[in-house]
């Protein structure tokens, strides 16, 4: 392969890319592509039969011009990142890196306002309507929502919540209507196209570090309104590697509530890591007869393996309910030693 970095696709500079960083590095980053776009990847470095150094150099180069243009635009937004990149690269690479950057990966809305202190973010739209609180949490880090959203009222708490979970799609003018409430301008251009935002996951990140009387107070409320929705967001709030969190008392004071043959399901499908911590919470005997178990029941399906990890992830929330074990959280529930 002898063309230029311009003549290639992006699915092929992607698949060079991985070639590159070589197989330990590339399974890492598979880990966050979607189930159709390691289907693609796959099939791309599969057909890609040779690399010639100088492409490889150039596809490397422009990667690592876009990370560095990233980082800028994340520490002081574009009119920073495109002075550094001028002093770095010159003025044409400089405007030619943003462009590509901006257009491929767009940079997400209310860039200023996600660098705003929480609390003085909260003076400004404490007050707003809860669909227009959502729509800014919604573009916030986990840190900074949670912050807000417990300091809301009550009442606003859990309807915010929910709004932020059914959020779907948001039309730029909307979002362009909510900066001039805020008087505040976008760091970034909007896209014509409608922006995805919010949802249950966005949801979930942010009930993960509230403090749990907050979380519980949203989660009571919601399961009188929505639920369905409840449920789908009580099942992602805390998964099973997430026992890692946990210290030795309370994994100790979990397994006592867990099925040993349940148990061993549950480790079939689970990294090394966590396994680890599970056997050394074990007697050495019983330690020795789950692991026997595992080898002995050979392969077992993915859906038995969730269903017993939900299960002893549903024992975990249960005994933080009733206070005899505790998650620790971003937020910071107090703990008194």
């Amino acid at each position: 392969m002898a063309k230029g970095s311009s003549d290639i696709s992006g699915i092929q500079k992607a698949a060079i890319l991985l070639i590159s960083l070589g197989p330990e590095r590339s399974a890492s980053i598979f880990k966050h592509l979607k189930e159709e776009e390691i289907e693609t990847m796959t099939l791309e470095i599969a057909n890609t039969r040779s690399i010639s150094p100088a492409t490889k150099d150039q596809v490397l180069d422009e990667f690592y011009e876009i990370c560095l243009a990233q980082q800028y635009i994340a520490e002081g937004g574009i009119a920073y990142a495109k002075e550094l990149l001028e002093k770095a690269l010159g003025t044409e690479k400089a405007k030619d890196v943003i462009g590509k950057l901006t257009a491929s990966l767009q940079v997400r809305p209310f860039e200023f306002v996600r660098k705003t202190d929480a609390s003085q973010l909260l003076n400004f739209i404490q007050d707003e309507h809860p669909q227009t609180i959502a729509l800014i949490l919604s573009y916030l880090s986990p840190g900074q929502a949670s912050t807000i959203i417990s300091s809301l009222s009550l009442d606003k708490q859990a309807d915010v919540a929910r709004r932020i979970a059914q959020m779907d799609r948001t039309s730029p003018d909307v979002i362009k209507e909510v900066e001039k409430v805020l008087e505040r301008k976008l760091a970034s251009l909007v896209n014509q196209d409608y922006t995805i935002v919010g949802g249950v996951d966005s949801i979930v990140e942010i009930l993960n570090t509230v403090d749990r009387g907050t979380e519980k107070h949203i989660m009571e409320t919601l399961e009188i309104e929505e639920p369905e929705l409840a449920d789908e967001i009580r099942r992602k709030m805390f998964v099973f590697e997430d026992i890692l969190s946990l210290d030795d008392k309370s994994i100790q004071r979990v397994l006592r509530e867990v099925d040993n043959n349940e148990l061993a399901v549950a480790l079939k499908g689970s990294n090394e890591e966590v396994q680890n911590v599970i056997f050394n919470n074990l007697s050495k005997r019983l330690a020795v007869m789950i692991r026997e178990d595992m080898d002995y029941m050979g392969p077992v399906r993915l859906k038995d393996v969730e269903e017993a990890q939900q299960k002893i992830v549903n024992i975990i929330r249960k005994l933080e309910d009733s206070s005899e074990i505790i998650i620790s959280r971003g937020g910071g529930d107090e703990i008194i030693v």
